[in-house]
């Protein structure tokens, strides 16, 4: 049976081995991974707001004494002596911030007369968001759908057989083996609550409510289980919650579940659906090149042969699509933002306790929110970073003696801003809240909502004061950053020592350009400020230049070191090139000339090892309009680390490489940060002919386009905002077309075919 048919599902022949092949499903604040297997189903579980422990002070009173001191000894070269007192005078107390763990797991425990079962297929449909196993035995065709419903709040798992009184099994809850669970209780004659408490001191309860509706057979509780006998078809309901949300989560529950029982089952699929879709199915991607016949195949043998030199540009697609999918899953208006497994995690000390990480993590995210056409997913991330205001400014007074709002290289549920670890190559780095604020402007560059900008506006103008006041100046009269450090990387000195402090690194006034300049747009679109951005046009005049290196390269630090790892996988000095838009073939040749040097020689030391690096490499490469090495590491991210479930390897699991690819390939296809519609800028040959609908540009654009044998075929650009379209094609000049909101142009080309309509 080829259940495969399309391409916009993932599929596979046999149940997951392990949580890497398992299936993610999600509503942005509950997901499950499914592993689909016939006699024994998990689903392993998490809820958004389910960490450890409460909110804190963390900050270091005896970070502000210290600093002039700290100061005075990087300005003097005496680094090794600074950083010993930054380690006890600038990290938080103490060093961590809270962690995120896992809701627990859904045990499904099928009768079974031992027979093995056969036409066996767990699929995934990106375009319904709903997941299906389905297997023969003993002459019948059992069959499970599953999905997570936002505008129901609810997982739902719809058990059938094509025969009636084939459906018996029992439900129960695990936790760690029941080792972190408080009480698990019966809920009725059908229903189950487990309870318990996210550990440590002011931490979160939470509750978990399974709910099971059976038509015929028979259905009751006995112990800590839900038993099922007989049935005809049972749909399973799951809710979660927590006292981060609900003064009394399990009533909460409850009354969602109630909500979601009343409805029969064909409503709860289509009002998912309808949801789902409403998002999903504003982008359509088709890379038509070679091998079409790749589709048939299930997706691990698709990527294994990929992994072997199979040309597969419709694998490509599928993994955009992927993307996309997964950021719907994990990051929707009301919900916590994705955070480094987006929400889909099973350790209870997980990698890197799966928080925000905001030195390019938590920012990589939500590359793809705005160009792929889900700007409403983007929302939770600007509530978490209003949610970071206050204890900003907190840290930024006691630690800094500065106004405004700082943040350090990440943040947890509780919005933390202290510095992280005890780890001088990450901890002492004030900029993560500058950097997130760049999202709140490129989500109105996007979509130039001037309302949006004046609630946003305010929030950026106190991370730009923040920085206003940390910048102190140096010996030539420059401003510059001190102490910093150039994320997670370290130089070399003239005696071979490898260092990490500095007074100033590249991205640093990478990132303080870009957030002074949307602050002095902002300020000037909105009739405001004239003196703050007066100050801030000032101090930008200030900061270093850009400078290129003994190697051509983009230096990282002010001074020209060698890197203790030239093959590192932060690349931040490019930071000008992508996220930001300082450096561009255009308008600044030697700088996109020195950031392709930079990537050269990453590259040659083994760059790009992880999937995250991997994915920033291939938007670095589109921007520099080179196809093929775009190409080039969107094969590599998918050969080397993609998952079998198409998640991201880092390894471990990281989502970021997800969402960093997808925008990557959009970013082949459609850029608009230099104020121009390049369509194809950096469009392989290899991913033959084609076509995209949907991808949205920076001025309140939405364009589609189709093109075949290396040429543009057409093009449909949609205006929501009236201004100037100036366009640029596959070997053509710039033109300039005035559109008023509502309005579309369509042309075949060349571009003089341009026609307007009212859309």
């Amino acid at each position: 049976m080829n259940v495969a048919a399309g391409r916009k599902r993932l599929w596979y022949k046999q149940p997951a081995k392990d949580w890497n092949e398992a299936l993610p499903l999600g509503n942005g604040r509950l997901g499950a991974m499914v592993f689909g297997d016939a006699n024994n189903e998990r689903l392993q579980l998490n809820e958004d707001s389910l960490w450890y422990g409460g909110p804190r002070d963390r900050n270091n009173r005896d970070a502000l004494p210290n600093l002039p001191k700290i100061r005075e000894l990087i300005l003097a070269g005496k680094v090794r002596k600074a950083e010993e007192l930054a380690c006890m005078a600038l990290t938080g107390i103490p060093e961590t911030q809270r962690h995120y763990v896992p809701l627990g797991d859904l045990q499904l425990r099928f009768a079974s007369s031992g027979s093995d079962p056969s036409a066996y297929s767990r699929e995934l449909d990106l375009e319904s968001g709903v997941m299906t196993v389905s297997y023969r035995r003993d002459g019948v065709r059992f069959t499970r759908e599953m999905f997570a419903s936002y505008p129901d709040q609810v997982i739902v798992v719809r058990l059938t057989a094509d025969q009636p009184g084939k459906l018996t099994f029992r439900a129960r809850w695990d936790r760690q083996q029941w080792r972190y669970v408080d009480r698990i209780e019966p809920w009725g004659t059908d229903g189950l609550v487990m309870s318990g408490e996210g550990g440590g001191e002011n931490g979160v309860a939470f509750r978990a409510v399974l709910k099971a509706v059976a038509k015929g057979g028979s259905c009751r509780t006995v112990g800590e289980y839900v038993l099922v006998d007989q049935a005809e078809e049972v749909t399973l309901l799951i809710a979660a919650d927590t006292t981060f949300r609900s003064v009394n989560p399990e009533r909460s529950c409850k009354a969602v579940i109630d909500r979601a029982a009343r409805k029969p089952y064909a409503e709860l699929l289509g009002r998912h659906m309808a949801d789902y879709r409403s998002c999903f199915a504003r982008v359509e991607l088709e890379l038509e090149g070679p091998n079409k016949d790749r589709d048939e195949l299930a997706t691990d043998e698709r990527l294994a042969d990929y992994r072997h030199g199979q040309e597969d540009p419709g694998l490509v697609s599928l993994y955009f699509q992927f993307g996309r999918y997964l950021l719907i899953s994990s990051s929707r208006p009301g919900t916590l933002p994705a955070n480094l497994q987006g929400i889909w995690n099973p350790h209870f000390l997980p990698p890197w306790d799966s928080k925000f990480t905001i030195n390019i993590n938590t920012q990589m995210n939500y590359w793809l929110a705005e160009n792929c056409n889900l700007a409403e997913c983007h929302l939770p991330l600007f509530e978490l970073i209003e949610r970071m205001r206050e204890p900003g400014r907190t840290t930024a007074a006691i630690m800094y003696g500065c106004r405004g709002f700082t943040a350090h290289h990440n943040t947890d549920l509780w919005a933390d801003t202290a510095p992280q670890d005890g780890w001088p190559p990450s901890t002492f780095w004030p900029l993560g809240a500058a950097w997130l604020c760049l999202h709140l402007w490129d989500h109105y560059d996007f979509g130039r909502d001037e309302a949006f900008l004046a609630q946003a506006y305010p929030t950026m103008k106190e991370a730009a004061r923040f920085l206003l006041d940390y910048l102190i100046e140096g010996e030539d009269g420059q401003l510059i950053t001190c102490p910093s450090i150039s994320p997670e990387n370290a130089y070399l000195l003239d005696s071979g020592k490898a260092e990490v402090l500095c007074a100033g690194a590249s991205m640093d006034f990478q990132i303080i350009r870009a957030l002074f300049n949307a602050c002095m747009q902002s300020a000037g679109i909105l009739g405001i400020d004239e003196a703050f951005t007066g100050e801030v046009a000032i101090a930008m005049s200030r900061l270093p230049q850009p400078a290129i290196g003994r190697h051509g390269q983009i230096q990282e630090w002010m001074e020209d070191y060698e890197e203790a790892e030239p093959g590192h996988r932060h690349i931040s000095h490019l930071f000008g090139l992508y996220p930001g838009e300082q450096f561009t073939p255009e308008k600044t040749p030697e700088l996109a000339a020195a950031a392709r040097v930079t990537l050269e020689r990453r590259l040659a030391h083994g760059g790009g090892h992880t999937g995250w690096s991997r994915a920033w490499i291939i938007n670095f490469w589109a921007r520099l309009r080179d196809a093929d090495k775009a190409r080039e590491n969107v094969k590599a991210l998918l050969s080397h680390s993609t998952l079998p479930n198409l998640l991201d390897n880092h390894p471990p699991f990281q989502i970021d490489g997800n969402f960093g690819g997808t925008a990557g390939i959009a970013e082949m296809l459609l850029q608009s940060h230099s104020g121009v519609l390049d369509l194809l800028p950096a469009w392989p040959a290899a991913w033959g002919d084609g076509h995209v609908r949907g991808l949205r540009a920076r001025g309140g654009y939405t364009v589609d386009m189709a093109w075949a044998q290396g040429r543009l075929q057409r093009i449909v650009i949609y205006a929501a905002q009236t201004g100037i379209c100036r366009i640029r094609g596959i070997g053509e000049n710039i033109i300039e077309k005035f559109m008023e909101a509502g309005q579309s142009l369509a042309s075949s080309f060349p571009f003089e075919e341009l026609v307007a309509s009212k859309s």
